[in-house]
C-alpha cells in the first residue's frame, strides 16, 4: 500500500485541481519533505517576459502543503513568504522542492527552494498550522 506520505499524497493529489490546472507534477514526497516540478507555459509569462511571481509562489506553495500534510494530519499554511532570484522564463522547468526545517507543537517552518536545474529561482520560507483531522482515515 505504500508509505503513509505516499498515501497522503495520493489522496490530496487526487483534490488537487488547482495544481493539476498549473500542470504541476508531484515528483516526490517523504516524512516532511516533496518535491514538485512546473513547466512555465506562454500563458504565465507576464509583460517582462518572464514568469509571473505568482505561479513560482503556486508551484512553492504547493510543494509546501504536500510535505505538512505528509504525515497525516491536515495541515494549513498561516503565513508564507518568497524571495524571487533569479528569472524563469517560457518553456523552464521548475522543481519546488520543500524540507522541514523544525515544528513546535501544532506550528512548523517549511523552507522550499525553487530550481530549474542547478539554478536557483526562489526561495520560499512557509508556516504551517496543524488543525484537526486527518487526510486519510486511521488505520486500526
Amino acid at each position: 500500500m505504500g508509505d503513509l506520505a505516499s498515501r497522503v499524497a495520493a489522496a490530496m493529489w487526487a483534490e488537487d485541481t488547482a495544481s493539476a490546472g498549473l500542470g504541476m507534477r508531484l515528483v516526490a514526497v517523504g516524512d516532511g519533505t516533496a518535491s514538485v516540478e512546473m513547466p512555465v507555459r506562454d500563458d504565465m509569462v507576464n509583460g517582462h517576459g518572464i514568469a509571473h511571481g505568482g505561479f513560482v509562489f503556486s508551484l512553492a506553495d504547493s510543494a509546501f502543503a504536500f510535505a505538512c500534510n505528509s504525515r497525516n494530519k491536515v495541515t494549513v499554511a498561516q503565513a508564507c513568504d518568497i524571495v524571487f532570484v533569479a528569472p524563469a522564463r517560457r518553456g523552464d522547468v521548475l522543481v519546488a522542492t520543500a524540507a522541514e526545517r523544525t515544528s513546535f507543537g501544532r506550528n512548523a517552518i517549511y523552507d522550499v527552494t525553487v530550481r530549474r536545474g542547478d539554478d536557483v529561482i526562489a526561495e520560499f520560507r512557509g508556516r504551517s498550522r496543524q488543525l484537526s483531522g486527518t487526510i486519510l482515515e486511521e488505520q486500526a
